[in-house]
């Protein structure tokens, strides 16, 4: 995929669930780009719209208005998703939930469990590898579900706040990890978050508020 190449563009995207006047606007008319190699913060409290932002992104929420267009370019696991709540199926191992992505997609058993036992290691979780997940940790699930994504070497990694659960060393590690992952691959990073530290680990940063995703010109 050439440098500098769109993965994803939002072209006044908006997102409202419900109608009438039920209707909340989760996304006002967002525009945005991003392209290979990005390294993009989405900051904001709770409620302002992040996680419904990244939905778009993913292609789990279509937008009620605007478009959201993706590069055929990306594939089949071109786009992975880090989630902010538990995401973890119970009846499969750390391993397993791991691999799982890459078993759908049509890998062998073996090759995707050796993917993923290499992304758990990144995050700092190999000795997990066994256990269930009403065995481990919330911040322990959440550095299994970053490891999930970053074993699919997806072109674009969308993080909705990965560190939000953990303690600051492991919610560093998890950041390195994403990091690393994306440099080893040429891949854009995006991550939502609220915390100015993990922002400031990122080159370009954009705000939202109640919704609206602001230019960097609104951000002060």
């Amino acid at each position: 995929m050439p440098a500098d190449e769109t993965l994803v563009a939002c072209r006044d995207a908006a997102l409202t669930f419900g109608r009438g006047a039920q209707a909340v606007v989760a996304v006002h008319g967002a525009n945005l780009v991003i392209t290979t190699g990005e390294r993009l913060a989405v900051v904001g409290p709770s409620g302002s719209g992040k996680s419904s932002l990244l939905h778009l992104l993913a292609g789990l929420e279509q937008p009620t208005s605007g478009q959201v267009i993706r590069s055929a370019a990306l594939g089949t696991l071109g786009i992975g998703l880090v989630f902010q709540g538990d995401s973890l199926i119970p009846a499969l191992n750390v391993l397993e939930n791991a691999a799982l992505p890459l078993v759908l997609a049509g890998r062998t058993e073996t090759a995707a469990q050796e993917a993923a036992r290499a992304a758990l290691d990144l995050v700092g979780a190999a000795d997990l590898a066994e256990r269930l997940p009403e065995e481990i940790s919330g911040g322990q699930a959440q550095r299994v579900a970053a490891a999930r994504v970053l074993a699919q070497a997806p072109r674009l990694i969308l993080a909705d706040e990965p560190t939000g659960r953990l303690d600051h060393a492991t919610g560093t590690r998890v950041l390195d990890a994403l990091l690393t992952a994306a440099d080893r691959t040429g891949a854009a990073l995006v991550v939502t978050t609220h915390d100015p530290a993990v922002a400031a680990r990122l080159t370009v940063r954009r705000s939202m508020r109640d919704g609206r995703l602001l230019a960097p010109a609104e951000m002060s």
